[in-house]
This record gives structure tokens, C-alpha cells and sequence, in this order.
């Protein structure tokens, strides 16, 4: 028989923030943990989701702490998921209102400033998400060596996302003796050895009750070919018996498109999911809860801690994979021992999910088809792109990639081989040496090659002719077999000045004559 909260011999405070609340009964779970929480004992629970679980860890706790000095960190409560932090600190908020016993939420998504001063502050009960409470333990300030009690709750849902190692090394940080209290929907293997190291002595509730859905839950099963189940949802909210509904997706991306369809035919609705940034995900809980929007799309991550008093509905849209997942999918109806509907939309190729269901639960759902739907209508636009589809265009768009990758290597490798058509000099000359043909400082230039030509000495640097000064060619002497030279000796040093290009220093001042090519090309970047 149920007993009221006053039966515990919990502080009158306690008792106080409890009737205003509204709550009178305990329930089951609260009623078997609450008494031996409030001993010290660590305990181990099988609790039902929506089954006030919260209640039967934070009032012992409350009772246990309230009474001791401020400023010390004394009990930790590890969550799965961000909403599921939030909605613990508020119930803390709200059961401890007439205590002087402190609380606050750590989990990421927003800045950590806030969450540092409750560290510092010694707030009295911290409860957080493993990831950013190892962020802050990288800090000086986290320091959790006053803690007496660590509660665990949805331990199997956080085994689920994979957190085990950062549950392992969190316990590295806490001191060894302390109180456990561990509470899980299900469990199965690994958790039960989680708990067997963690736990002394625990006392064991309801651990022959696991996986089994809340008594007062109405559950249906429509069956609907996949690209009708949009249709279906519309169906079933203009008839006007649901006044709220939390729907479930699979994917992310599903969650969009289902929010998206839903705005289109003028269904108030917001969509929840990983994806989504903490002040989006908060303003469209917080909207939900307030009545502004009849829809909120879910995926699972966020199946924990969504507690929406009186929610009468939850569905179903994709047949969940795990059958503990549909335990706390529905679980967000009927709950506090509230009844509440749940109803499962099944297309042909999820006839086996369901199954495995229906064996996890130890019962056949019933079947419900809706007497003025048209199953036999195509649908006027593609909820979902399939899958198959997908992957292809995925595949070729990738393969566009790869080909312009490829002819980009090609380009380079065509450029490095083939300097000169970069636009760039050749590195013979871009390394100082004298390009092909030009002409060295102190020598000509040779001409074409002549029978019997005898070439120019290393004095002529340019004959009369060439460079436009100095008397006419003279007639060829065809005795000799070349040119006769007007000047025997070459050319006079006021001719070399005349010729000479203005700026340029002799190639011969002040340098003995074996360097003067060599330093003429320095002066000039050849």
C-alpha cells in the first residue's frame, strides 16, 4: 500500500516542498529506495522510466546533507544527456526549495563560467554529464575530495552512448568511500558488472521488473507503408484527440524533415537532436512544455530527460532498433503512475524490430488500421530521398572530386617538369649564369661560320659598322678571304668610351683581367 512522504521521517522542510508540488503518494520505486538511501546503503534499482526515480535519490539526499556546513560539494549525479541534467536540477530546485541545500547542472553546450563558480562556490549537489565534467576536472578548481554520494542515473544509457571510459575516469577523481546509488531502466550484462564494482552490499529493487513499460501506458501498433507515415501523423492530430505528442525518428536528419513537413501543413511543431545547439534545444523543450508547439520531433539521445507533466502522447514514427529504446521512448507518457497513450507507426520493413519488441515486453500490441485513411495514395511529394539514392549521389559526387583532384596533381606535375611555361625564367638564368648566346663583357658575338674567316679578336667588342660610329665598311679583300679591318690595332680608347653604355663601369677597372667577365655578369644578374 502506497505511503505518504511524511512516513519516511524526512525533515519537514523536505515534506513541505513535496505537498507543494502536489505530490501525496510515494511510488513504488520511492517507497522500496527512499528508506534505505537515507540510511547510507548503497542501493541498486531497476527503475521504470517516468517512475519517479529522481524523487527516490534526491530526497534522501536532501535529508542526508541539509544539515551539515555550506561550501562543500557533498553528492554528484552522473546523467546521460544534457535535458536530463537540466530536468534533475530543476526537480532538485523545486524538492529542496525550503532547504538552504544548493544545486547546479554541468553539461556542455554552454560556457563554462557559470559551472566553474558552482565548483568554487562548493555548491552542495552538482549534477552533470561525464564529458564536461572531465573538461572542468582538467582544472585546478575541480576538486570533488568532500564528496559522500554518487548516483548513477539511466546507467544503462549511458553505457549505450559509449560513455564506460569517461564513467571510469571520473571515478579517478572521486574519493573511494562514498554512498552509490545506482539506477537503471534495464539491465543487462554490463551493467550489472558496473554495478558489482561499484556497489557494496546494495540493497536490489526491482531487478526481476526490468525492461517492462509503465502499467498505464495504452499501446497501438499502425501500420503504414514507410512514405505514408507523414500523412498518417496529420491524420491523427486533426481529429483532435491529441492535444500534445512527442514523436520519435530514427535519424537526425528525419527529425528535420518531419519538423519541416509538419510547419508546411500548419502543425505547430520543433524538432530536438544532437545537432541541434543547447539554447535551440532548450527553447524547444521549453515551448513544448508552455503549449506553443502541439509537435516536438525527438530522437533518442533526448528520450532521457524530456519530463513533460501530463504528456499524453508519445509516437512512434520509426519502430525504435533496441527494445530498451522503446521502453524509454514510451516511458515519457503515464508518468508519476499517470496513464497515457503510445502508438508505433510500422511499415513492412520493420515487421521484424517490432517483433523483437513484443518479445522484450511479453506481449502482442494491438493492431489499429484508420478507417478513412487511404493507404492505397501515393504521396504528392518524397518525405525522404531513399537511401539507395542517396549512397549514388553521395558516390558520384565523390568521384567528381577525386577526378578534379587528380587533374590538378597533373597541372603541377606539368608545371614543375616544364618550368618555363609558369611564366618564369629558366633556372640557368635565374641562378646568375649568362644566358645562351648573349654576349660576354670583353668578347663578341660569333656570327655565322665562313670558309677561311679568321674570327674576331677578344678586343672588338663591337665593330664600326654595328654600332653605327666610325668610318664606312670597307670593300672586301677577296685576296685575303675576309674583311679587311680599318684599324690595325683595334680600336682607339675614345672610340671604346663612345661605345661604351652609359652607367656601366669598364669591364676591366680596377679588377685584374681574368675576373672581368665573371664580375660583369654579378653586376647585372646574368
Amino acid at each position: 500500500m502506497p505511503m505518504s512522504f511524511s512516513g519516511f521521517g524526512l525533515h519537514p522542510d523536505i515534506v513541505r516542498g513535496i505537498d507543494d508540488l502536489g505530490f501525496t503518494r510515494a511510488t513504488s520505486v520511492q517507497q522500496d529506495a527512499i528508506p534505505p538511501a537515507m540510511q547510507g546503503r548503497d542501493v541498486l534499482a531497476c527503475a521504470q522510466t517516468g517512475s519517479g526515480k529522481t524523487a527516490a535519490f534526491l530526497l534522501p539526499i536532501v535529508h542526508r546533507i541539509m544539515h551539515k556546513s555550506r561550501g562543500v560539494t557533498r553528492a554528484l549525479v552522473l546523467t546521460p544527456t544534457r535535458e536530463l541534467a537540466a530536468q534533475v536540477a530543476a526537480d532538485l530546485a523545486d524538492l529542496a526549495a525550503h532547504t538552504p541545500v544548493t544545486g547546479a547542472a554541468v553539461f556542455g553546450g554552454v560556457g563554462m563560467a557559470a559551472q566553474e563558480h558552482a565548483f568554487r562556490a562548493g555548491t552542495d549537489i552538482i549534477v552533470a554529464t561525464p564529458g564536461r565534467l572531465l573538461d572542468h576536472f582538467k582544472q585546478p578548481y575541480a576538486k570533488l575530495s568532500g564528496l559522500e554520494i554518487l548516483v548513477f542515473d539511466e546507467a544503462d544509457r549511458m553505457l549505450d552512448m559509449g560513455f564506460l571510459p569517461d564513467i571510469k575516469r571520473v571515478l579517478r577523481h572521486l574519493p573511494p568511500k562514498r554512498q552509490t546509488l545506482f539506477f537503471s531502466a534495464t539491465m543487462p550484462a554490463p551493467i550489472a558488472q558496473l554495478s558489482k564494482e561499484l556497489l557494496v552490499k546494495p540493497v536490489a529493487i526491482n531487478l526481476d521488473r526490468q525492461g517492462t513499460p509503465a502499467s498505464g501506458i495504452t499501446q497501438a501498433v499502425y501500420p503504414v507503408p514507410q512514405e505514408l507515415k507523414s500523412a498518417l501523423l496529420v491524420n491523427l492530430l486533426r481529429r483532435g484527440d491529441i492535444k500534445s505528442v512527442l514523436v520519435f525518428t530514427r535519424t537526425k536528419h528525419r527529425a528535420n524533415r518531419l519538423a519541416e513537413y509538419l510547419a508546411k501543413q500548419n502543425v505547430a511543431a520543433e524538432r530536438i537532436h544532437g545537432r541541434r545547439s543547447q539554447g535551440q534545444r532548450t527553447q524547444a523543450l521549453d515551448g513544448f512544455k508552455t503549449g506553443a508547439y502541439q509537435v516536438l520531433v525527438a530522437t533518442d539521445i533526448a528520450a532521457r530527460g524530456i519530463d513533460v507533466s501530463e504528456l499524453g502522447h508519445v509516437i512512434n514514427f520509426d519502430v525504435p532498433m533496441q527494445s530498451e529504446d522503446y521502453v524509454h521512448r514510451i516511458g515519457r507518457t503515464a508518468r508519476a503512475e499517470a496513464t497515457g497513450h503510445a502508438f508505433t507507426f510500422v511499415s513492412p520493413d520493420e515487421e521484424n524490430e517490432l517483433r523483437a519488441i513484443e518479445r522484450a515486453i511479453g506481449k502482442r500490441l494491438p493492431r489499429i488500421t484508420v478507417p478513412d485513411f487511404d493507404y492505397a495514395k501515393k504521396p504528392t511529394e518524397q518525405f525522404e530521398v531513399p537511401l539507395a539514392e542517396r549512397i549514388a549521389a553521395i558516390r558520384a559526387r565523390k568521384a567528381v572530386e577525386r577526378a578534379r583532384a587528380k587533374e590538378k596533381a597533373e597541372r603541377a606535375s606539368q608545371r614543375s617538369a616544364h618550368p618555363q611555361h609558369s611564366g618564369g625564367r629558366p633556372a640557368s638564368q635565374k641562378s646568375g649564369s649568362a644566358r645562351p648566346g648573349a654576349s660576354k663583357p670583353g668578347a663578341s658575338k660569333p656570327g655565322p661560320s665562313k670558309p677561311g674567316a679568321q674570327r674576331p679578336g677578344k678586343s672588338a667588342l663591337a665593330s664600326p659598322a654595328s654600332s653605327g660610329a666610325g668610318p664606312s665598311k670597307p670593300p672586301r679583300d677577296s685576296s685575303r678571304g675576309n674583311e679587311a679591318s680599318p684599324y690595325a690595332d683595334g680600336p682607339s680608347e675614345a672610340q671604346k668610351r663612345r661605345r661604351r653604355p652609359r652607367g656601366r663601369r669598364p669591364a676591366g677597372a680596377g679588377l685584374p683581367e681574368a675576373d672581368n667577365r665573371r664580375n660583369h655578369g654579378q653586376q647585372h644578374g646574368r
